[in-house]
């Protein structure tokens, strides 16, 4: 069977500008963001982001990356709203189509089982059909004739998750308390790049109820330590709560020259480390 490990570049090269790009995790807990900060090195743009936000769309908002998001909310979890996704929306750099959780997660169930949409009652009777004058309904064929919004499915491009642990064939473990629906992005998506804490060579019979991402939906597979910072990989790191804070109060040009500026996830994390180091 095929190693398909890859480095951080290797994902970001493959990328191309104008695609749909779907990103795992949730709020501020296990995202990608090492393969996020490989794209913001990248020269990839004028994307459409599918995300349940967090800071992976501030990051890229804050670059200019995102032409439209696709996205139920972008929060920092303890810091309740992202705020360069809250400054791209006042300035209007991005489009928004805003779901619903829920709405949300039936468009990723429709795309996984590559269907064009999927009947479900959320969104009835709320300003989302407002706010989304594209939505439809469709009426049950069967006797009780009930009427439900038509979610579309959130096909992608591409996807990007972040996982605990991996294999070099693609399968993929979560170890927290929450699988973030990173499997129906891998499978929702024509191509899905992995990233995780550390590469394993198996993971065990007791483990077989932690397996959440299958080969056969995984393009790539990047082993990237502390690869979720700054948010939180539980069990193997919590939310980095003082860098947070600081993401969140610094104007993006100064947090982008200290912190982004570098050629490589290591820059990025050595930097990191030299501001805790200074902060203490």
């Amino acid at each position: 069977m095929a190693d398909k490990t890859m480095t951080p570049e290797e994902v970001a090269s493959r990328l191309r500008s104008g695609m749909t790009l779907g990103i795992g995790g949730w709020g501020s807990r296990r995202k990608p963001m090492a393969l996020v900060r490989a794209v913001l090195r990248s020269d990839v743009r004028d994307l459409t982001v599918i995300s349940y936000g967090g800071p992976d769309v501030g990051l890229l908002a804050a670059a200019g990356r995102i032409r439209r998001l696709v996205a139920p909310f972008a929060t920092l979890d303890s810091i309740p709203l992202e705020p360069h996704f809250r400054a791209a929306r006042e300035n209007g750099t991005l489009e928004l189509t805003e779901y619903d959780e829920a709405m949300f997660m039936w468009g990723l169930h429709a795309a996984a089982n590559r269907l064009p949409f999927l009947p479900v009652r959320a969104g009835l009777g709320s300003d989302v059909m407002r706010v989304n004058p594209e939505l439809r309904t469709v009426t049950s064929p069967y006797p009780d004739g009930e009427t439900f919004v038509a979610v579309p499915a959130l096909r992608m491009d591409a996807a990007l998750v972040h996982l605990n642990r991996a294999d070099r064939l693609g399968n993929g473990q979560f170890l927290g308390p929450d699988p973030y629906f990173d499997d129906l992005f891998c499978e929702a998506a024509d191509e899905a790049y992995v990233s995780c804490e550390q590469l394993v060579d198996g993971f065990g019979t007791e483990a077989h109820h932690t397996l959440l991402v299958s080969r056969h939906s995984v393009t790539g597979v990047v082993e990237t330590p502390n690869g979720a910072h700054f948010t939180s990989c539980v069990p193997d790191y919590a939310r980095d709560e003082p860098f947070q804070k600081l993401y969140a109060s610094t104007p993006w040009e100064d947090f982008a020259a200290r912190f982004l500026s570098g050629k490589s996830e290591h820059d990025y994390q050595a930097a990191v480390q030299a501001w805790h180091e200074e902060s203490q």
